[in-house]
């Protein structure tokens, strides 16, 4: 039966594909004495056993979650909360993760998320954090608190890569980086004008080019230069990544050029750092 399911769903898919295609084929239109938007004769009807949302994917990454064991590793370690009243921390975290992930740019947007049976329904939930409740959440955080969720999801990270395919992390590609991160906010906590003149954050991002996989996120102020702070998580993501390959190779330009931490690293790791030729 899951054979012919399957058969039927990729059957289903290519008839799509090839309509659009057919749709989209080149032409050579003559001079249209209307527009091509005509509209239809379409009728609007509300159903009480079916729902949609425009983020369907929802529900399978949610699913991975529990495969690879993400939201326990988070309850178990993070402790932030003396009572789940009735939330836990993996369901403050991941309610701030999904709504990222469906395009919500503040927390306001969680109401969007609230207010969406088929969106908690894809998820397994009755009910999720409001705003407010998300807000206070994150306030909780300290320093050690952002490095515990990093390693937390680093964990069930490396479920995952104990079952990827041979010669995927024979080699571990890790590119390091700042990026640029404007805010929206005026009176964020810890955010600066940075030299392009953006009021925002400087992030450094160490990530596994591999899979496209961000291994850590350190938010900084905007003006501080790249390579500020980066030794401690070069050294944090040797660690990591170690075990699962047999050779580490790092990226990056001239602002990670730290000649004091190249013998150390040299023992552990390649790396190809720019150098100022001036």
């Amino acid at each position: 039966m899951k054979g012919n399911a399957h058969k039927n769903r990729n059957g289903i898919v290519n008839k799509f594909k090839k309509s659009i295609k057919h749709r989209l084929r080149k032409k050579r239109y003559k001079n249209q004495p209307k527009p091509i938007m005509t509209g239809q004769n379409i009728q609007y009807e509300l159903s009480d056993k079916s729902r949609a949302m425009s983020y369907g994917g929802i529900g399978a990454i949610h699913k991975m979650v529990k495969r690879i064991g993400l939201d326990k590793e988070i309850d178990e370690r993070l402790e932030l909360l003396k009572v789940h009243l009735p939330y836990h921390e993996s369901d403050h975290v991941l309610n701030l993760a999904y709504n990222a992930l469906v395009g919500g740019m503040r927390l306001e947007d969680i109401e969007l998320r609230r207010n969406d049976e088929a969106f908690m329904d894809a998820i397994g939930a009755q009910r999720i954090p409001d705003p407010t409740t998300a807000g206070d959440f994150t306030r909780r955080f300290e320093r050690k608190d952002n490095v515990l969720l990093m390693d937390c999801i680093n964990n069930a990270r490396k479920r995952v890569w104990s079952k990827a395919p041979r010669g995927l992390m024979e080699e571990a590609l890790i590119d390091v980086d700042g990026t640029l991160a404007g805010t929206l906010g005026e009176c964020k906590e810890g955010m600066d004008i940075s030299y392009k003149g953006i009021w925002g954050y400087h992030p450094l991002i160490i990530s596994l080019a591999n899979t496209n996989e961000v291994l850590y996120l350190v938010n900084r102020p905007g003006n501080v230069p790249s390579h500020d702070g980066a030794a401690e998580w070069i050294d944090k993501a040797i660690e990591l990544v170690s075990p699962h390959c047999k050779r580490i190779f790092f990226r990056g330009d001239t602002d990670f050029s730290l000649t004091v931490h190249f013998d150390r690293w040299s023992e552990r790791a390649d790396f190809v750092f720019g150098m100022d030729a001036l």
